[in-house]
């Protein structure tokens, strides 16, 4: 069964079911009040004769003085302690013509109920009196309660009646609300197998804003699918590049493995070429590799373990590095001996990006500066280049972004370094900011919010 269908079936039950509790419920509350209403004045009038009896003549005959008392369809009479009864008299009433036939019963106490013969109702009150011979005795009425019955049957059809119509809404309702339920749900999969047919990312029309949670719904959904478009969008790109930058050291290794095979063994000469440029390519496809894989991770967030860290130890270590791993000039120049807390090994990786930026983009010298400034401690990297356009200096952060796409490979890069540097960053919770004049170099500048003094 469909959804609408249960929402349909179960709203218009309940609401029945509710409509039908009501109903009885108040047909019985108002068929009880009417009948304590009779009883309490059968009651009255029947003390009233027990009083009249009292203070009447002994002269009066019996039958006149019952006759005095007797309610409008009704009955009243004496029953001997025996059982027997006494003296009585009756309206004249085909109503009450059967009751003068029923069993008689000696109470000898207050007594009030409500006697059900033959699908007609009665009230009953049974008083003890001293009669006219000083004899206890009970004086009975009966009342015909034919117009409250008679009332009540016409509330019974018209409480079934109501009833019968207030479920035609309420099927029209549920059907409605059904509707209004399931119309989102009904759009959400027509729009999804849309995008699973035609391959392309749809969006919910969703009415004006409220704050319901059919909208909430409706609005989760297109959030939803367009993180899953932008996303799609990034794994097309990322998987394009990542292929595109792998296809070219293979290509190379493939080229000169092929060149070993058939000229390796005669000519040393392009062994050694072979090997070296083989090795070369490896490295750059390990670098390659392992910048995404350390980019996928952190989607996974980070393992971060600061510490405190001496900022100009370690800049001259990695200084030091760099001048005998690529015989270049660089210059260091520390002002003060700031400490932070930072991920040695991470900082030390942030560190060696830019640095080897710096290398691959200039031929000159360059420059170290650490310093502190305003409760800062401030690295700076600075190149003297080919320096970077201004309208690419907002995107140098993105995954696989080149400035220049034809440069060649030397200067090249994967184009991953710059936008590992600033997960890196924000994983320490380090700022950074680049600076550039095209033709005349780069300032990469690394940001430490907390410095602790030495």
């Amino acid at each position: 069964m469909k959804l609408k269908n249960k929402i349909n079936l179960s709203t218009a039950v309940m609401f029945i079911v509710l409509l039908i509790i009501i109903v009885l419920t108040i047909y019985l509350s108002f068929s009880a009040m009417a009948k304590n209403r009779e009883i309490d004045r059968v009651y009255e009038e029947a003390k009233q004769a027990t009083t009249g009896i009292h203070q009447s003549d002994a002269s009066v005959p019996v039958q006149e003085l019952l006759r005095a008392y007797v309610p409008v369809d009704g009955l009243l009479q004496i029953v001997k302690p025996d059982g027997s009864p006494g003296a009585g008299s009756a309206a004249d009433s085909a109503q009450l013509s059967e009751l003068r036939n029923l069993p008689v019963t000696y109470y000898g106490k207050e007594e009030k109920k409500i006697i059900n013969n033959n699908g007609s109702s009665f009230a009953f009150v049974s008083l003890p009196i001293v009669w006219l011979d000083g004899e206890i005795v009970d004086l009975q009425v009966m009342v015909s309660l034919h117009s409250t019955d008679e009332m009540l049957h016409i509330l019974k059809l018209l409480l079934i009646a109501v009833t019968f119509l207030a479920t035609i809404p309420a099927v029209i309702s549920s059907r409605l609300l059904g509707n209004v339920i399931t119309r989102p749900i009904t759009s959400m999969i027509h729009t999804m197998k849309e995008i699973q047919n035609s391959g392309h990312f749809k969006r919910l029309p969703l009415p004006k804003k409220t704050n319901d949670e059919l909208y909430q719904m409706g609005d989760a959904f297109n959030k939803m699918i367009e993180l899953l478009e932008v996303n799609y969008q990034k794994q097309g790109e990322f998987i394009s590049n990542a292929s595109h930058e792998l296809k070219t050291p293979l290509t190379v290794i493939e080229s000169y493995a092929t060149l070993l095979r058939r000229r390796g063994k005669e000519r040393p000469e392009v062994f050694d070429e072979s090997v070296h440029a083989i090795l070369s390519e490896t490295e750059r496809m390990r670098d390659l590799t392992n910048n995404l894989l350390l980019l996928a991770k952190h989607d996974e967030q980070w393992q971060v373990n600061k510490e405190k860290i001496k900022l100009s130890s370690l800049v001259q270590e990695i200084a030091h590095s760099f001048q005998h791993a690529y015989h270049r000039q660089i210059h260091i120049n520390i002002e003060g001996l700031p400490v932070v807390e930072a991920d040695y090994q991470r900082l030390k990786q942030l560190i060696y990006i830019f640095m080897d930026n710096a290398r691959k983009y200039s031929d000159e010298i360059i420059e170290l500066r650490l310093y502190t400034k305003e409760n800062l401690a401030l690295l700076e990297i600075q190149d003297f280049g080919i320096g970077i356009p201004a309208p690419d200096l907002e995107k140098i952060f993105d995954r696989f972004y080149r400035v220049d796409k034809a440069r060649e490979r030397k200067t090249g890069g994967f184009g991953l370094g710059l936008s590992l540097a600033k997960e890196l960053a924000e994983a320490m919770n380090i700022k950074l900011q680049v600076e550039s004049r095209e033709g005349y170099g780069t300032t990469a500048r690394i940001l430490f919010n907390t410095t602790i003094s030495q």
